[in-house]
């Protein structure tokens, strides 16, 4: 048994490194700039398609050696016009839109939306209790999925491709149980306005229950063989360095913020989804860099984890209590069901509809295809996202369809620290600061 002590934060950080600073300006007077100079440097273009920035992020990067003097990231690879379509389908169109944004937490962005829509409706304490338990049992699944990812993806770009596998394999759990709650594994879908789209099935919380211990069981796995690795340490501790007031200036929240020593959390600070009624911690640290951020998401896992087994709890508790407001002129879909050829109107709706009530067939015919109106106003909405605090600004004329929606998506602002944590370090520690910010451009590009 070996009697060496544990290497501490201040082993791994040099102190001696040459630090720079670069001041912005337009790219093509940069360069023109240091060709007047003479000086050697080199201009490096990361991506679009370079593996560790995902496929759709260009990092334009200017080193002096291995060393990088100014790094800025170029965007709008990725752009879909979700928030342009949104004004041209119904409300309830809309979730399946925005559930297409940052596809690694879409419950999120759809509750961020039901929720706002539902502000303007003025129907926000008749959202039964139900509901409201399923809504934050998916969103914290979708927070461990999410993390897991982020970990995963990592760890492979730092070359543990174990940490990866291992990550995935545990995400699949979260996904079985979203196919099995909503017939889809992603962009589900799933939240609505005035509730959600249909009960779990029998046997979900059972199911819950196992997939929590089999993804608490692939969590500690892969923090043993990350928070556990020297290698690890030396490529993640003093790297991608962002303290409170940088965080603060950019407007960045989530990890990056915490790992800053900010408890700041939208579940504790603007509860929403009877998030107020929850026993969880907000995870902080000190250390603001990469290994720090890596260390949160642990915790902030096991935390979402603590929050699912009290869901399970309530959900036991409310069984057979509706997931839909009563109004019937804006419960739709609310008579959802999952059959063999997959998910539709169940069959004892269709045999209402068709079969005994005229009115009620002009009723789902109207409401399918005009949807029900909104008042006219304007409303911000804001719920705490894995990446962190994300925006909705949905506004009304009064019609059938959203006049504007605008999200503030955390991986927007988060970005913007690509610079400060990037300069002044070598170019082998821009994937690993980048794989901190854990950007989802599907969520950048709109």
């Amino acid at each position: 048994m070996s009697t060496q002590p544990h290497a501490t934060r201040a082993d791994f950080i040099d102190n001696d490194a040459p630090q720079f600073e670069a001041t912005g300006g337009d790219w093509d007077r940069i360069t023109e700039e240091i060709r007047q100079l003479g000086e050697e440097r080199i201009i490096v273009n990361m991506g679009p398609q370079h593996p560790s920035t995902h496929g759709v992020l260009r990092l334009m990067i200017e080193m002096d050696g291995e060393h990088v003097t100014e790094a800025r990231a170029g965007i709008g690879y990725l752009h879909t016009g979700i928030e342009k379509n949104m004004e041209y389908r119904t409300f309830v169109q809309g979730v399946t839109y925005c559930t297409r944004m940052d596809y690694l937490a879409s419950i999120f962005q759809e509750t961020a939306y039901c929720l706002a829509v539902e502000k303007l409706l003025g129907i926000t304490g008749d959202i039964p209790e139900r509901a409201n338990i399923l809504r934050v049992l998916m969103m914290e699944l979708q927070r461990v999925g999410s993390h897991l990812v982020c970990l995963g993806t990592g760890g492979n770009e730092l070359g543990a491709t174990t940490v990866m596998t291992a990550a995935f394999t545990g995400r699949e759990e979260v996904l079985r149980l979203f196919e099995m709650a909503s017939g889809l594994r992603m962009n589900n879908a799933y939240i609505r306005p005035g509730g959600v789209a249909q009960d779990v099935p029998e046997g979900f919380v059972a199911a819950a229950r196992e997939g929590l211990v089999k993804m608490l069981k692939y969590t500690r796995e892969i923090e043993n063989l990350s928070l556990g690795n020297p290698i690890f340490k030396m490529r993640t501790i003093g790297i991608g360095h962002l303290n409170l007031a940088g965080a603060m200036a950019l407007g960045i929240t989530g990890p990056i913020l915490r790992s800053a020593g900010l408890p700041y959390d939208v579940r504790k600070s603007d509860p929403y989804c009877g998030y107020e009624t929850y026993d969880f911690d907000v995870p902080v640290a000190e250390g603001a860099d990469s290994y720090d951020r890596v260390v949160l998401r642990f915790e902030e896992i096991r935390q979402s984890i603590r929050i699912c087994e009290q869901a399970l709890d309530r959900l036991e508790q409310t069984e057979g209590q509706p997931v839909m407001v009563e109004d019937k002129k804006i419960a739709w879909p609310a008579q959802l069901a999952i059959g063999q050829d997959g998910q539709g109107n169940s069959l004892e709706h269709i045999r209402h509809i068709m079969g005994s009530s005229m009115e009620a067939l002009i009723h789902h015919f109207k409401l399918v295809t005009e949807g029900f109106k909104v008042p006219a106003g304007q409303v911000f909405q804001t719920v705490e996202h894995p990446r962190g605090e994300l925006g909705v600004h949905l506004v009304s004329d009064g019609g059938t369809r959203p006049y504007r929606v605008h999200f503030r998506d955390p991986s927007f602002n988060n970005l913007q620290a690509t610079s400060i944590m990037c300069e002044g370090g070598q170019v082998a520690d821009v994937v690993v600061a980048v794989a901190s910010i854990d950007p989802v451009m599907g969520g950048v590009d709109r």
